[in-house]
């Protein structure tokens, strides 16, 4: 992996895990708040689906390495 491309994917995981985080956060203030549970649903598709995405480009981040 290029200097510049290993970079840019480090910026992109940094980024997704802020916004797993963000996600986290209001999952739990919409559960304390009482929110309809079809939306809390919802957001947490987008935060598996975001989970997803992270462990994707951390796989791409480690080298093959054939045992």
């Amino acid at each position: 992996m290029a200097d510049q491309e290993e970079a840019d994917t480090r910026l992109q995981l940094a980024r997704l895990r802020q916004e797993h985080e963000d996600y986290d956060a209001a999952i739990n203030a919409m559960i304390k708040v009482g929110c309809d549970a079809l939306r809390i649903q919802r957001m947490k598709k987008k935060k598996l689906a975001i989970k997803d995405r992270l462990t994707s480009l951390e796989d791409q981040m480690i080298p093959d390495i054939i045992a």
